[in-house]
């Protein structure tokens, strides 16, 4: 198969290029709509969104979800806030500063013509969701409180507590319910897509798994559309739920859809510190934390020492011997530091030996002086659910004492390469949310997931999936046609692979070996060696996993070490994919920080004032485009496609928050 990559950017001005888009988008009317059959893989926020949403025009859509029920898609476990440019706070926000921030924020390495989409909508998607009745935090007079998050010095963040992801999936969970009740969406929870069929070229229908009953089965439509979220999990420690993986995507991928930028993934600065080898995920605190919060270590690594073996109280370590990094390298931002500087500079301080935690990986988030300014109660009502939280987790008082945090594996900016109607290079398989591209760049600003995942749901997919329906005859592809019998013969015949092995190893020792690598490797730093390395040792892992690993049971039922062998499976090619993509960007960005690609004391940036040593430094000349990775088959290295980057509007600069 060919590979084209046409964005299809509307033409025009960028503030008009999303109004000219839908006015020249093809529309189908409503009865010819319900001839039209739509795969949803995923529902949380912009899996549920976009469901919700086809099933109101009129569509038949099928949703499909490995949880028990859509409820409990990752979305919930969102905490800070949602971004919109609705300027409540009448503090300068507009539609193009919140572009502005998200294009600086990505590094300068997104679409200009998504960005400012997404940043057009962002307001719609506040009163969609006040009107579904989502309690967001509102002020004393009753109108709707906003707060700031990283990268921003404007207040756009709504919220409700910590509670944001949760209280906006119950609002599209129950918009997506009003439509399974009215049978326009028929829903399939306890199912995971283990392959995409491919008819004609064309994405015409998915195989899945029922993990009740170890069933296979296939079902075919007119159009797919993935909304299975991200990676991060191939780290194996993540803030991410246990089950959250890359099979759908990466199974995509293996049927020619192109896999873009899989190298960009965020690392968290505010996460409760790993505490032993025993854990196997990690704990988010959220970002809005650092509104109030003040990140601290020691100034010395000896008095670090003695916090470590808790003979100090943090408490008792005078304002003297305290570092406010963020406060001191960034001062117009200060906390509020876009996450993968602020991760760095955390990991910068640690690596000093001023780490607190007992492992010394860890700094201070300290509540002192917001106590002491606005009050417990205050501050109770602001993040009161969060500080239980950690409470519960760490057995420490955050009112009393600072919260211990550290960086961990959040988010993926990379994703399924999409166009502007958020189709992949396969037609007729689309792309939301996380799962796709096309919006962060090389870093996502805090706030901005909801946004998109929601964004995508509501407003954009409603809007675009009729150019591609309109090319074709509805129903004219069924589980019949000889793709869909070999896809399943396929599935079944890894399924027996796995079980017949009956090794001597289990599945989460690979999976925990792989992710310390793809961390140390390919996590916070990256380095030509380490890349190397880690390419050369992914596949000997990969085929000690095909040769040696145990899986329990039958795949005539639940069985939860099956589910996970499949995924790690995915996991270890993958991994492979997202190494290659940081060994060729000889670059740092974003996310992505190349060791040998940092600003020195020598560079005249540096010496000018514009930036500080150890920061990330671009080389717009060679790398401003998408990397679009092709696999190629198993055992040999995938091939790089690229769509330049074009800035037309905004001129990419040094990323300066100081």
């Amino acid at each position: 198969m060919s590979i084209q990559l046409d964005s299809k950017i509307p033409s025009g001005p960028l503030d008009q290029k999303w109004t000219k888009h839908k006015m020249d988008s093809k529309l189908i009317n409503p009865a010819n709509k319900r001839k039209f059959n739509i795969i949803v893989v995923g529902s949380g926020l912009a899996g549920g969104a976009a469901a919700a949403s086809l099933a109101e025009m009129g569509y038949q859509v099928k949703c499909f979800c490995y949880q028990d029920s859509p409820r409990r898609a990752h979305s919930i476990a969102a905490q800070g806030g949602i971004n919109a440019a609705k300027n409540y706070q009448n503090d300068g926000d507009s539609v193009r500063r919140l572009f502005y921030d998200t294009i600086k924020g990505g590094d300068f390495r997104a679409r200009e013509a998504n960005v400012h989409r997404l940043a057009e909508v962002s307001s719609s998607i506040i009163d969609q969701c006040v009107a579904q009745g989502v309690p967001f935090a509102r002020e004393y007079g009753g109108l709707l409180d906003n707060r700031s998050f990283g990268g921003a010095q404007v207040s756009r963040t709504f919220y409700a507590r910590g509670q944001t992801g949760q209280q906006l999936l119950i609002g599209c969970y129950q918009a997506l319910e009003k439509e399974i009740s009215k049978g326009g969406v028929k829903m399939y929870p306890r199912t995971e897509m283990l392959d995409l069929v491919i008819v004609d070229g064309h994405a015409k229908g998915i195989v899945v798994r029922d993990l009740k009953t170890g069933a296979i089965s296939s079902h075919a439509a007119d159009a797919v559309i993935l909304a299975s979220g991200g990676y991060g999990n191939v780290f194996f420690l993540s803030t991410n739920a246990m089950g959250c993986n890359v099979t759908a995507t990466w199974r995509a991928a293996r049927r020619g859809a192109l896999f873009a930028n899989p190298c960009y993934t965020q690392i968290h600065p505010t996460c409760i510190p790993v505490s032993g080898e025993y854990q196997s995920k990690l704990t988010l605190m959220s970002e809005s934390l650092r509104n109030d919060g003040r990140i601290w270590t020691p100034k010395s690594a000896q008095i670090a020492e003695k916090l470590r073996k808790k003979q100090m109280n943090p408490n008792d370590v005078p304002e003297a011997e305290r570092d406010y990094y963020l406060e001191r390298k960034y001062p117009s931002f200060g906390n509020l530091a876009p996450r993968d500087i602020s991760s760095r500079a955390a990991k910068e301080a640690c690596d000093e030996g001023r780490g607190v935690a007992p492992t010394g990986l860890g700094v201070y988030l300290d509540f002192r002086d917001s106590i002491s300014r606005l009050g417990e109660d205050t501050i109770r009502a602001r993040y009161g659910n969060l500080f239980q939280m950690y409470e519960k987790i760490s057995g420490e008082n955050p009112y009393q004492r600072p919260m211990m945090i550290y960086p961990a594996v959040h988010y993926t900016m990379g994703g399924l390469w999409v166009d502007y109607n958020l189709q992949s290079n396969i037609p007729g398989l689309h792309v939301l949310g996380e799962a796709n591209f096309s919006d962060h760049g090389a870093n996502r600003l805090g706030a901005s997931a909801l946004m998109q995942g929601l964004a995508d749901g509501y407003f954009v997919i409603p809007a675009t999936i009729a150019n591609y329906l309109v090319t074709q005859k509805p129903g004219s592809i069924n589980t019949s046609a000889p793709e869909f019998q070999q896809a399943e013969q396929e599935t079944k015949a890894r399924i027996s692979k796995l079980f017949s092995i009956q090794g001597t190893r289990t599945v989460d020792s690979f999976h925990r070996e792989l992710g310390q690598i793809i961390w140390d490797k390919c996590g916070m730093t990256r380095s030509e060696e380490g890349l190397k390395e880690a390419i050369k040792r992914i596949p000997e892992i990969r085929e000690e996993f095909w040769n040696n690993v145990r899986i329990p049971g039958a795949g005539d039922g639940v069985n939860a070490e099956l589910e996970k062998a499949g995924r790690v499976a995915d996991f270890l090619e993958f991994g492979e994919v997202m190494c290659y993509d940081a060994l060729d960007r000889e670059e740092s960005c974003g996310g992505h920080f190349r060791t040998e690609h940092q600003f020195t004391e020598a560079d005249p940036e540096v010496q000018q004032g514009k930036t500080q040593p150890g920061e990330a430094k671009r080389h717009d000349d060679k790398f401003s485009y998408v990397s679009c990775w092709e696999y190629k088959g198993e055992g040999k290295a995938p091939a790089l496609h690229k769509e330049e980057l074009i800035y037309e509007e905004t001129k990419a600069s040094i990323r300066s928050y100081a």
